[in-house]
């Protein structure tokens, strides 16, 4: 009886191992994403200006023909922790966008940019942007690197918070980029118009390999890899989300020596107050 319950006992337990392999096997389950080297990472990290140049003009030059960058204005490209594009650069930019607009007399009219401006959409609307698409409108990269990410798990999730790990979006945006595959894997239905992407959930992905090695060229002498576009895109994508992101940990480390510092002060007051309690 005894060896029975043990035979039952390992059974449930290689059953319980293997199951979630069998799994992944069948639902073809995207692998997690590689943890990249940033910049802005860490509370003391910080974006690199040449890397936001380098990521705008890929946005500007591949990704602005699909996908809308709506809720960034034009003129934050100059702001401080951004890309340090000087006011003049950024009137020169503006100015080069035809921005819908309504005149005195409510007439609809198509003006030239301003730094004011938010950068417009490629597209009329959104049943443009799905027509032009096969069916499904690009999604808008204003928040992207925010609202994209992955589940980290336990313990690491546990880890995150002390080293205010907030990469996930990146870490997937940069894996997307780099997770096209020529075909799907042998056993795999690949659906028409799809194209198979190692870390794309599902593996099938409407939008084709959207960079590649020679596609744009800088003007500071960065490789023109795709290894170096997938990191200075994502990074911009990065700071298109969070713009204010240098600012806010700036902030949260003078408010938490402010906290120390009081409470090193409330303590040594307390202690004053009642040393003569006994």
């Amino acid at each position: 009886m005894t060896n029975k319950r043990t035979i039952i006992a390992l059974t449930l337990a290689f059953a319980a191992f293997a199951a979630p392999a069998l799994a992944q096997e069948h639902s073809h389950e995207a692998p997690t994403p590689p943890a990249v080297k940033w910049s802005f990472a860490g509370p003391f990290g910080k974006f690199d200006e040449g890397q936001l140049q380098r990521g705008f003009k890929i946005y500007k030059e591949v990704c602005s023909s699909c996908h809308a960058l709506s809720l960034l204005s034009i003129g934050s490209l100059a702001d401080a922790g951004g890309p340090g594009f000087s006011e003049a650069q950024v009137a020169a930019l503006a100015a080069e966008y035809k921005i819908k607009d309504i005149d005195d007399k409510g007439e609809a009219i198509e003006r030239a940019g301003r730094p004011a401006d938010h950068f417009p959409s490629p597209f009329a609307n959104d049943a443009a942007a799905a027509a032009a698409n096969g069916g499904v409108a690009p999604p808008d990269m204003s928040t992207l690197a925010k609202a994209r990410g992955y589940m980290r798990g336990f313990p690491t999730f546990v880890f995150d918070i002390f080293t205010q790990y907030q990469e996930a979006g990146p870490d997937y945006i940069h894996a997307v980029l780099n997770g096209y595959k020529d075909a799907a894997p042998a056993g795999f239905i690949m659906p028409p118009g799809g194209n198979y992407n190692e870390y794309f959930p599902g593996h099938v992905i409407a939008m084709p390999k959207p960079l590649s090695d020679g596609q744009v060229t800088f003007d500071d002498g960065a490789p023109a890899t795709l290894a170096q576009y997938s990191k200075d895109v994502t990074a911009f994508l990065m700071w298109a989300a969070e713009p204010k992101l240098v600012q806010r940990k700036r902030t949260g480390f003078q408010v938490m020596i402010f906290l120390i510092v009081l409470s090193g002060l409330l303590y040594f007051t307390k202690k004053k107050v009642w040393s003569a309690v006994h």
